[in-house]
């Protein structure tokens, strides 16, 4: 059995993969780009990989492949029906990161909410070393108790977010972009609503055609000038020249992102721009792996594979 490991990087080189080497020889690459694809998989019969293109192009000279296997949930690299017509079967890794992505859109939350770049910087600076009272607050901050957080995609990423919020004192609210939702815990509303009544907006949903461009310029003007928007969950449901326009021309109050349209975020991204952290937070989308998740990433993926040679069934979306 012949394993390549396309993206062994994007585990952490500080995570232990040689689980894999159980099944059979393994080859490993810290990374791989679309032009490298092909040749690396030619002769595997499973392949790992994260975001490596895996369609025709790169695999109809792959005649081994029976198992795709990915170091994620999404799998929008994979070309499912080109999998199907050959029988290969992919499997992904679900729910190994929701406390971790759940954190992190807190933590973005209570930044941008109390400013804390601001106030940090204000004492490191020395400046508060220099005042003569005990206290400083001169950027008025508020508390999230009786505010209202609107939630986009209640999977089980946004209802830990929604119970988080909740132990907060928020009121939540959810809009199901994809009008499947079968959560009866929070109130459901439709877009407008959400979008108007919404402190705090955090994004937790796949990307698909419904959601590509939601938060787009009429969105924003909709929301509340006082409005925090949050997004951990796919850079192109946000369009970013949008984005930038409301934060300069304060339509909305701040924003934190995990993902951005483009990743690694590009030089010519009109966000780069916005130096000042009351106002935009940007983290290098990281918020899915703590070293917890990703050692739970590597081990849902063995179980993956492990059961496809026990000619069983796990994870398989295709």
């Amino acid at each position: 059995m012949k394993i390549v490991v396309l993206e062994r990087n994007s585990a952490g080189t500080d995570i232990d993969v040689s689980c894999f080497e159980k099944f059979g020889e393994v080859t490993y690459y810290p990374n791989t780009v679309a032009e490298n694809t092909a040749e690396r998989i030619k002769d595997a019969d499973i392949v790992i990989a994260n975001k490596a293109p895996l369609n025709e192009t790169t695999m109809k000279d792959a005649p081994n492949i029976k198992l795709i296997c990915l170091f994620a949930t999404g799998f929008d690299n994979v070309d499912t029906a080109y999998c199907k017509s050959r029988g290969i079967k992919v499997a992904n890794v679900v729910n190994y990161c929701t406390p971790a992505v759940a954190q992190h859109t807190m933590l973005l939350a209570l930044m941008l909410t109390e400013k804390i770049a601001f106030y940090d910087q204000y004492v490191k600076s020395g400046t508060y070393s220099a005042q003569d009272r005990f206290s400083n607050f001169d950027r008025a901050f508020c508390d999230l108790n009786g505010k209202t957080w609107g939630i986009v995609g209640m999977g089980n990423i946004g209802r830990k977010v929604a119970g988080l919020a909740q132990a907060f004192g928020c009121k939540v609210i959810f809009y199901s972009a994809s009008g499947k939702s079968t959560c009866t815990e929070y109130q459901r509303v439709d877009l407008d609503t959400l979008l108007a009544e919404s402190d705090i907006l955090s994004l937790h949903c796949p990307l698909s055609d419904r959601t590509r461009g939601l938060i787009n310029k009429e969105a924003l003007e909709k929301m509340k000038e006082t409005a925090i928007l949050i997004n951990v969950a796919r850079g192109p449901v946000v369009d970013t020249q949008a984005l930038y326009d409301a934060l300069i021309h304060n339509r909305i109050a701040a924003a934190g992102l995990d993902v951005l349209e483009k990743e690694p975020m590009t030089r010519d991204n009109p966000l780069a721009q916005i130096k000042d952290s009351t106002k935009l937070v940007i983290t290098p989308h990281m918020s899915w792996a703590s070293v917890e998740s990703r050692t739970k990433l590597v081990q849902e993926v063995y179980l993956n594979i492990e059961a496809f040679l026990n000619g069983k069934d796990r994870n398989i979306v295709s």
